[in-house]
């Protein structure tokens, strides 16, 4: 059996926003932006990619419960950073984080070297979810 890793899924609170900042300040290919409405969803299928890598593409997924009494709930956990996470990969960890940092998006981790062989850095998305870079020492 041969795997491969195509897509995963990120809650956002405001797609256009989640769209701006992985398209606008990330520099992610929008692989999809379809309108939901004639199927019954009040929300758009869109996905995003890293340039260098086709195959595998990010949903951006609107943060829509089917039990309206847990709305708030989900949108707390969403802000808080608690349910999802991503890590890219970069060439200049410092360079990534003045670029995003540039940006407004709210810093959690300045550049450090981990004990683990990375350089990293963190910061929240406009939903709130953690994104990571990460840069191999070595």
């Amino acid at each position: 059996m041969n795997l491969t890793l195509s897509h995963c899924f990120i809650l956002v609170d405001d797609q256009d926003k989640a769209l701006a900042f992985y398209r606008d300040v990330l520099g992610l290919e929008v692989r999809n932006d379809f309108d939901m409405t004639d199927w019954g969803n009040p929300w758009r299928w869109i996905t995003v990619g890293a340039p260098g890598q086709p195959g595998i593409e990010i949903g951006l997924d609107p943060a829509v419960s089917k039990a309206p009494g847990d709305q708030p709930a989900l949108r707390e956990l969403i802000a808080k950073g608690a349910l999802s996470a991503l890590i890219f990969d970069t060439d200049d960890c410092d360079a990534t984080f003045e670029q995003v940092r540039r940006s407004g998006a709210d810093v959690l981790q300045e550049p450090v070297d981990q004990p683990y062989g990375v350089r990293d850095c963190a910061f929240r998305d406009p939903s709130g979810n953690m994104v990571r870079f990460s840069q191999r020492r070595g």
